[in-house]
């Protein structure tokens, strides 16, 4: 009531003193009888009033009354801006196999900020209701986070993009079956010492966790389904929908989370029909959405999926370029499928920006500010770590608008000949072809080589066949050649993580790798670039080149749970395993090898699919 009392004493309402004469043998005589007293004299205070003072009072109890009722009400309904969905009991139903998308899928628009239009929003809008503890989907002491629900309202999704659902049969030869046979062991390591978890720890039996998302299980969905591992497939499919928990509190990286988990959800949903999988990623666009809040626009590498709030990795005031321009194919994906602008709107605002901004031949800085914008003027210009995948993102975006945005293919080409101009060198004597670093904002030139940069030749193959000049071919294959020369020149048969070449002619090798740089991640991408060079060519010297390998990852990473990275592939003897078995060896290595020896070259045809950079195959639009 002091709110109350202030505004009246305001207007001079409130006597200095009232003075009340008591008979005081009212308190012996009783208690009515002095209530009797106090009411009348109230009354008589009440009467000194005159009738406007009266209708003021009236007006402040009645304002009291409302703020009272408006408070009670925010007790009880306290809206997520992002996410506010419950579901009926009707809706938390289990779909049959491969049903298609319909009606019955559920999320609701609400405000956020009105500059930015609605954020759709989808919060646990899956095939069944949260699962308690003893419920959880999986093997015996599967690990499950519970995660309070928030209420809110629903409306039915109707996708405007329907899955393809596509069929599998398993695998046709000797080759495709030690693959899946590898597959089918790191699995059953997976599942029996790390479910639910991130990664195996494949020498100590046990688990890591990154996210606490389940990386290894929703990164390998499509390789699953791929594979023709229905039983496999459903089970995980079946953790997605009971387990998967998008609004834990704590920090994860806007890059890794959307090329893994939204990629591989989004990638099942095309490949399966099963619409869990895109309520799940639907909620999770939602939640990622928030790293995008920067003044420039260029997103924040970090967000708590459960506050919503963004950041700058806590290790630098930047973000890194190729991760904030590899997150376009996912985001643009989920609108086209739900006919939400939202998500494209965000990244390709990212993509404007920096196609605008000043470059060294199209070449670009590693590292970004999220508030100013700018480039980092004085950081490294590589095509591997940090910068990898920009390049890799302006090609695919162009294939996945159907060849019809002029300014990606426009900043790759400008790319290419940066790449040729800048960072292309051949070593003297075997005539290596590598593509080095430029250090201190272009001015240095360093001849290291990542195992990352190995995307690039399948990359440069891709969009020759999409009718870019055909000189990148010849380069691509000669790129190509060098990264299989990392693997076959080293005693384990295994690349190192980074390579040294020799530009003077000394008569030393014309490779070397420095202790420090001598691991091996189970990495993908000269696996990736040798699968599609095989599917545009025929050639079969890329299928014995991948069969290489994959023997030497059987013969010197292979543990009895699956299998580990190492640290030294210089040394038969004393490879050091690293007990780490990262998602994208089951969600990329182990599928791009499956892909490279089916004896369907077209098993998912690069006409029809876009590969992301986690290797989950994503549809190309006509626009």
């Amino acid at each position: 009531m002091s709110g109350f009392q202030s505004k009246r004493e305001g207007y001079n309402f409130v006597p200095d003193f009232v003075e009340l004469n008591v008979d005081h043998s009212l308190h012996d005589d009783s208690v009515d009888s002095f209530s009797v007293f106090r009411r009348r004299s109230v009354w008589r205070w009440w009467n000194q009033f005159s009738r406007f003072q009266k209708s003021l009072v009236y007006l402040l109890l009645v304002l009291v009354g409302l703020l009272y009722l408006y408070w009670l009400s925010t007790q009880y309904v306290r809206p997520n801006p992002y996410i506010d969905t419950q579901l009926s009991a009707s809706q938390r139903q289990a779909p049959t196999e491969h049903q298609p998308i319909s009606n019955e899928v559920v999320i609701d628009n609400k405000p956020h900020d009105s500059s930015k239009g609605d954020e759709a929003v989808l919060e646990d809008a899956a095939e069944g209701a949260a699962a308690p503890e003893e419920e959880a989907v999986g093997p015996p002491g599967g690990h499950l986070v519970n995660v309070g629900e928030q209420p809110g309202t629903v409306k039915p999704l109707d996708p405007l993009v329907k899955p393809i659902a596509m069929k599998f049969s398993g695998p046709s030869n000797e080759r495709q079956e030690a693959v899946l046979n590898a597959f089918k062991h790191a699995w059953k390591g997976y599942k029996q010492y790390a479910w639910g978890h991130d990664n195996l720890k494949p020498i100590s039996a046990t688990y890591h966790d990154w996210f606490g998302l389940g990386l290894t299980i929703v990164d390998s969905l499509d390789t699953m389904y791929i594979m023709g591992l229905q039983d496999e497939f459903d089970e995980a499919k079946k953790w997605v929908s009971h387990s998967l928990r998008l609004n834990a509190d704590r920090d994860v990286n806007l890059f890794e989370v959307t090329i893994r988990v939204l990629g591989g959800l989004l990638s099942a949903y095309h490949l399966s029909a099963e619409r869990i999988f895109l309520e799940k990623a639907v909620e999770l666009g939602d939640r990622l959405l928030p790293c995008f809040e920067s003044d420039s626009g260029v997103p924040f590498s970090d967000v708590n999926l459960g506050s919503l709030k963004s950041h700058s990795p806590k290790w630098s005031p930047d973000s890194s370029t190729s991760e904030v321009t590899t997150v376009q194919l996912e985001f643009r994906d989920l609108s086209r499928i739900t006919g939400d602008p939202k998500y494209e709107k965000a990244v390709s605002r990212v993509s404007e920006h920096i196609h605008r901004l000043p470059k060294t031949d199209g070449l670009v800085p590693i590292f970004i500010n999220a508030h100013t914008g700018q480039f980092r003027t004085y950081s490294t210009i590589t095509l591997g770590a940090r910068g990898d995948s920009y390049y890799e993102y302006l090609l695919k975006q162009w294939l996945q608008t159907g060849q019809t945005v002029d300014y990606f293919r426009d900043d790759y080409l400008e790319a290419m000949r940066g790449v040729e101009k800048h960072l292309a060198r051949h070593t003297p004597r075997k005539k290596y072809l590598f593509i080095g670093e430029l250090m201190t904002g272009g001015k240095d030139f360093k001849p290291k080589m990542d195992h990352l940069t190995c995307y690039l030749p399948g990359t440069m193959a891709l969009g020759v066949h999409y009718g870019l000049p055909q000189k990148h071919m010849d380069f691509a294959s000669e790129l190509l050649y060098t990264c299989y020369r990392t693997y076959k020149d080293q005693p384990t048969g295994l690349a190192a993580e980074i390579t040294y070449f020799n530009l003077q002619d000394t008569g030393k090798d014309d490779m070397f790798v420095k202790t420090n740089d001598a691991h091996n991640l189970l990495r993908p991408e000269t696996l990736e670039s040798l699968y599609i060079m095989y599917q545009l060519t025929g050639n079969t010297t890329y299928q014995n080149w991948g069969w290489e390998i994959f023997q030497a990852f059987e013969k010197y990473t292979k543990t009895s749970v699956g299998y580990t990275s190492i640290g030294n592939v210089k040394s038969t003897q004393s490879p050091r395993p690293k007990d780490m078995m990262e998602s994208f060896f089951l969600g990329e290595t182990l599928k791009y090898l499956y892909l490279l020896f089916s004896d369907d070259r077209y098993l998912i045809s690069l006409d029809q699919f876009v590969f992301n950079s986690e290797a989950h195959p994503l549809p190309i639009y006509d626009s």
